[in-house]
């Protein structure tokens, strides 16, 4: 799963009874999305007339590998934002109950840059909204804009929308975004 492809495929080997060989494969990593290497053994013993399949555990390639915070102007921002084509939308679902605290929350859980000037983001006037960048390794931009609300209630609400040229890295960091909020409430509930 992911853009992930299999360099060489490893050969095969014939052991001897209470043997163990060590096998590596190189895998090609070629764009920014979260993937998923899957794996698992063939063999066939001389005592048993058809084959054995063991199944590996899952590998899982975590996004967070390949971004890092980066710096972009507000008006290439702003072109970027309305040329993206894919964008993930994602409702906020927090425990957290301070504008600013959620959004140190998101730029942590994110590895991204915040764009939006401190000065804009200080005082308490129950709203935020920021703009957030990244560039991954191989050149891609991810755009993060926040907007939050604090409810009568004392409870964040709003949405956070990730748009990018490919879809894999919406939905990567989206899919990021989702668990770290639901990691922070199972948190809150020990």
């Amino acid at each position: 799963m992911g853009d992930l492809k299999l360099v060489e495929r490893p050969q095969n080997y014939t052991l001897a009874p209470e043997s163990s060989k060590q096998i590596k494969a190189n895998i090609k990593v070629s764009s920014t999305e979260t993937g998923v290497i899957f794996g698992n053994i063939v063999y066939e013993s001389s005592n048993v007339l058809e084959r054995t399949v063991v199944v590996l555990n899952d590998i899982h390639i975590d996004i967070m590998d390949y971004i890092s915070p980066a710096v972009c102007s507000d008006a290439a921002f702003r072109t970027m934002w309305a040329e993206f084509e894919w964008e993930n939308k994602v409702a906020v679902n927090t425990v957290i109950q301070e504008e600013k605290e959620f959004l140190d929350h998101i730029i942590k859980s994110t590895n991204m840059k915040c764009l939006t000037a401190l000065s804009a983001l200080e005082g308490q006037c129950g709203f935020l909204a920021a703009n957030l960048y990244a560039r991954s390794v191989f050149g891609e931009d991810a755009l993060v804009n926040v907007s939050i609300e604090k409810q009568a209630d004392a409870k964040l609400s709003g949405y956070i929308r990730i748009r990018s040229k490919t879809q894999g890295i919406a939905l990567s960091l989206g899919d990021k975004i989702t668990l770290k909020a639901v990691d922070q409430v199972n948190r809150n509930l020990v």
